[in-house]
């Protein structure tokens, strides 16, 4: 006896689903990762300990090395050249400045550095230093 069941006339297809899910898993992987990626820019330097509120704005980084040299986007500069490219970016994009400074670099050159930053007319100048939770 032969029964007919309609088992044999079913064409084969391909579940979506189970390919959503995957997708949907893959997607949020690849967005997680991106936003957990954080891009440095300049130089090492082991910042002091402070009490404050972070800030989360687009900023000039001038950092000060442990051997008292002075970087602007990883380049090496002067004091004077520092705070040229301060001031034309502070009047360009209305930008604030922030030193960043090494533990064991001179207190002087910072407060130089400050003081020329301030006679050139750039007012939003602050110093970067490790929040303690």
């Amino acid at each position: 006896m032969h029964l007919v069941s309609g088992y044999e006339n079913r064409r084969a297809r391909i579940e979506i689903v189970p390919l959503i899910d995957v997708v949907f898993l893959l997607l949020v992987f690849f967005i997680y990762a991106m936003l957990s990626m954080t891009v440095y820019r300049g130089l090492r330097v082991s910042l002091p300990h402070a009490t404050g509120e972070t800030e989360n704005m687009e900023t000039l980084i001038i950092a000060i090395g442990a051997d008292n040299t002075l970087w602007v986007d990883e380049s090496p500069v002067s004091l004077s050249e520092a705070v040229a490219l301060a001031k034309a970016r502070v009047t360009d994009e209305a930008q604030p400045v922030l030193i960043s400074g090494d533990r064991t670099a001179d207190l002087g050159l910072a407060i130089e550095l400050l003081s020329a930053l301030r006679e050139a007319g750039v007012e939003s100048v602050s110093f970067q230093v490790k929040v303690d939770q």
